[in-house]
């Protein structure tokens, strides 16, 4: 089942992005590029799932319906 994690993603004045979420705690990726923040995040939060699963303590989130908001982030 896919489900949704919010980020809060800021830029850092080192000029690197940092994504963490409140949703998740000991979420925290950083990257050099949007892109590379994001896939780097959706790995921690792959991880910390299945941690949590192996503790048999899951967080709840929600779950990614047929039908959601996604913001697109383009440059130009």
């Amino acid at each position: 089942m896919e489900q949704i994690v919010n980020l809060h993603i800021e830029k850092l004045p080192e000029g690197v992005y940092l994504a963490t979420s409140e949703e998740m705690p000991g979420l925290v990726a950083q990257g050099r590029t949007l892109i590379e923040t994001l896939e780097i995040a959706r790995d921690v939060a792959r991880r910390l799932l299945e941690a949590q699963v192996e503790r048999q303590s899951p967080v709840h989130l929600k779950a990614a319906e047929d039908s959601f908001d996604y913001p697109l982030v383009v440059s130009g």
